[in-house]
């Protein structure tokens, strides 16, 4: 998994089915004690509601895959969410859909269109972002050429992470791998093969 989706935003988006109130509540979920943490505030608030169904998906590679039916029957209503969410690359992302019952019965069919539908609709509505796997670089210069390569680097669509000074100027970068090897001959054709280049960890950041 090179690259993700994740929420812009924490929103709420909200349908109507057959006379049904369907409310889909967003939030960002760093980890899954987050995602339950907002699947119970959420239950709280709505404690009138006929149902609050609830779905989340933590880590870059989806390995933390959670969903919860909260009295529909099994499969009607969190599947369907977790589904949307899986369908549409998005991480670390927590969904409660608020479901006020509307006195006609829809039917599993029914119910799982309305449930993933409502998901769909919301992130549609709040926005996501993509996010890219990166390699950290640090780039290490003498103080003289640190402004100009700052300048030459932004000319050339590269956003600088942090800077760091001390004896030298450390500039830190992400770069996707495929891109290090060429990186590293500009590098060294900018700064007349003045400045070092050390290659870190990986990191995922939004994409440009």
């Amino acid at each position: 998994m090179d690259e993700y989706r994740t929420l812009a935003r924490a929103g709420v988006h909200e349908i109507e089915v057959n006379r049904s109130r369907f409310r889909c509540a967003l939030a960002p979920a760093a980890d899954e004690q987050a995602a339950r943490d907002f699947v119970a505030r959420v239950g709280r608030e709505h404690a009138d509601a006929s149902h609050n169904c609830w779905a989340y998906v933590v880590g870059a590679d989806a390995a933390v895959q959670r969903s919860g039916d909260d009295g529909e029957p099994g499969g009607t209503a969190g599947l369907p969410m977790l589904q949307m969410l899986l369908r549409r690359d998005m991480r670390y992302v927590v969904a409660v859909v608020t479901r006020h019952f509307g006195g006609v019965k829809l039917g599993a069919g029914g119910l799982i269109r309305a449930y993933g539908g409502v998901v769909g609709e919301a992130l549609d509505a709040v926005g996501t972002l993509t996010r890219r796997r990166f390699r950290l670089v640090a780039v290490v210069v003498d103080h003289r050429r640190a402004g100009r390569l700052q300048n030459d680097l932004r000319a050339a669509g590269r956003v600088v992470r942090d800077v760091r000074y001390g004896e030298f100027v450390t500039l830190e970068l992400g770069l996707p791998d495929a891109e290090l090897e060429a990186f590293g001959s500009w590098l060294a054709d900018a700064t007349a093969g003045t400045a070092t280049l050390a290659v870190g960890g990986e990191v995922f950041a939004d994409a440009p």
